[in-house]
Order: C-alpha cells, then sequence, then structure tokens
C-alpha cells in the first residue's frame, strides 16, 4: 500500500523513531509499504532551519541521498495539487500542510501524521 510521510513523521523516522506509534512504525517497516516524500517537506524543512526553529543542517544536506536510500519516492508537485490546496477550507493556514492534504485527497494517499488538522479535509490520516 501507498502513503505520504508528514515532515515531522520522516523526521521521527530519520532521527527519534521510539516516537513513532507502533501502527506508524510497522507501515514503515513493512517491506510492502511505497512511501512518498513531498517536495514540500525539505522546502518546509529548510524555511524551519533558516529560521532557527528546527536543527535539520544535516537531513538537508543528505536529503535525497536518504530518502532514495531508504527506499522513499519524492512525489513532486502538479498543477492539480496547487490549485485544491488553494481552494481547500482555512482550517489551516500553514501552506505546506495545506499542499500535503491536497496530494493525499488528489493521489488518495493515506498520510502519516499526528496532526489532527488534516481530519477536517477528509484525508485519510494514519497515527494511532
Amino acid at each position: 500500500m501507498k502513503f505520504l510521510l508528514d515532515s515531522h513523521t520522516l523526521l521521527w523516522i530519520m532521527e527519534t523513531p521510539g516516537r513513532l506509534p507502533d501502527r506508524v512504525r510497522q507501515i514503515v517497516e513493512d517491506t510492502g509499504s511505497a512511501l512518498f516524500v513531498s517536495i514540500a517537506t525539505p522546502w518546509e524543512l529548510a524555511i524551519k532551519a533558516n529560521s532557527g526553529k528546527l536543527n535539520a543542517a544535516k537531513i538537508l544536506n543528505e536529503f535525497d541521498r536518504s530518502i532514495f536510500s531508504a527506499g522513499y519516492e519524492l512525489l513532486e508537485t502538479k498543477v492539480p495539487h496547487v490549485i485544491r490546496a488553494g481552494m481547500l477550507p482555512l482550517h489551516h493556514r500553514d501552506p505546506f500542510d495545506r499542499l500535503l492534504a491536497a496530494q493525499s485527497l488528489e493521489l488518495r494517499l493515506p498520510l502519516l501524521s499526528r496532526d489532527k488538522v488534516f481530519d477536517l479535509y477528509g484525508v485519510q490520516r494514519i497515527w494511532d
């Protein structure tokens, strides 16, 4: 099955996998799972690192190599994704999360995220 990773989920997989709930850890460790990382994720991480909110220099410097060596697929942003993100109700103002919601909905990919705001968009969110 295919899944989309929220940015914090990817960070936890890479840095503190013990923080993941058992259900998410099982999905991530299942060789039958196809895990997608949105192109919005490195952008979001870079902005947070630049603002001092996140220490992500190592992850960003090795981003491509890390996700590809882990077998994850990079999900490019398409025009329908950004249009849908812009048209979503304003339950959440974070543009990165709105894009993740749109990609999850457009591509029917369950989202591995602890953020319950995605539920307001009808996203199939998996966490606990």
